[in-house]
């Protein structure tokens, strides 16, 4: 076990599939020569050849609907989105053709594709390059959503995904590319649809999503301080997603909080919130509560847009009130 960075670890990941898999090639802007702006793939086109690391013309919805095709026909493509806020060029390839595809055809057919993008606010790129928009695909059957919260979940996740022989989306958070973590030498695949129970806990179960992970880590730190325990579970996917890990836990600690760096609004946090009222509700003594961003465009200010994310302090000030029996209404 040695300690990569995430960043490697996507790397390693998408090498190790294209040693092994021939038909598995790289697509979007940037990610030969350059590596992307984060220098994620760097080193790839030298070992592969443009053949199969291909610089693209700034065409999202063009080189999304290429790809479309090469999956119907055989090959297994990796499309690489500069940043999240783009996936509104592409929802139609996505959305409508490769997300619908295999029903449409009876079975015939199918789209092995994996579109790998970011989310994340806090960089200081303005509201059009630092949305979180999981919820938009997460909401369309026939695509399945992985927010890996670490390296090791990153090259696990990323192997599974290429293998898939459904189209599958992964949001990476672009603050943690440099974030390090153990990862195995020897090869490992993460099953989707299987959360981690990240920390034991008693008394309120923290439930996050990608770096959403690393705060309820932090705010669980925080309240053993205050003799609270906290459980925190990562659900690796959120398509498809481990109720039964979630629920188990909500039944033995009784109470919930869903933290997730999208919108508050409709989105990820609503769902599991919803799932775990509806399955787990005799056993809460407590509202299951959610934190996400606010429902704004994300500012460039940075005062200003530190405010917008949800904080460990934030989230274990609010654990501690649930705890307590006080009655939160959040913003």
């Amino acid at each position: 076990m040695r300690e990569i960075t995430l960043s490697q670890a996507v790397n390693e990941a998408i090498a190790e599939e294209m040693r092994r898999d021939p038909t598995v090639f790289l697509i979007g802007e940037d990610v030969a020569e350059a590596g992307t702006p984060f220098k994620v793939l760097s080193g790839l086109v030298e070992e592969f050849g443009t053949d199969r690391v291909i610089d693209t013309p700034i065409s999202e919805p063009g080189f999304m609907g290429m790809a479309v095709g090469a999956a119907m026909t055989g090959a297994r493509p990796i499309v690489d989105l500069m940043f999240g806020d783009f996936i509104f060029l592409i929802m139609d390839q996505l959305c409508n053709q490769a997300a619908k595809t295999h029903y449409m055809s009876g079975g015939k057919l199918t789209v092995p594709l994996v579109l790998r993008t970011n989310l994340g606010a806090t960089r200081r790129s303005a509201a059009q390059h630092s949305q979180s928009l999981q919820a938009l695909v997460a909401h369309i059957p026939g695509l399945k959503v992985a927010m890996p919260s670490s390296a090791y979940e990153a090259k696990g996740l990323m192997k599974t995904a290429i293998r898939d022989n459904n189209p599958v989306v992964i949001f990476e958070d672009k603050l943690m590319y440099q974030d390090k973590a153990p990862v195995p030498e020897e090869e490992y695949l993460i099953p989707f649809g299987q959360a981690h129970v990240k920390r034991e806990g008693r008394d309120i179960t923290l439930i996050g999503t990608s770096s959403m992970v690393q705060v309820a880590e932090k705010a669980a730190e925080m309240l053993a301080l205050e003799g609270i325990s906290a459980e925190v579970i990562d659900p690796r996917t959120i398509v498809p997603l481990d109720e039964k890990t979630l629920i188990e836990s909500v039944k033995k600690t009784s109470r919930a909080l869903v933290i997730d760096e999208g919108h508050r609004s409709y989105g990820v946090t609503a769902e599991i919130a919803s799932r775990l009222n509806e399955k787990a509700f005799y056993h809460l003594d407590a509202p299951v509560l959610r934190m996400g961003a606010m429902d704004v465009p994300v500012p460039f200010s940075p005062a200003l847009e530190d405010l917008t994310v949800p904080t460990p302090e934030q989230v274990a000030a609010n654990a501690g009130r649930l705890c307590a029996g006080e009655l939160i209404h959040a913003a």
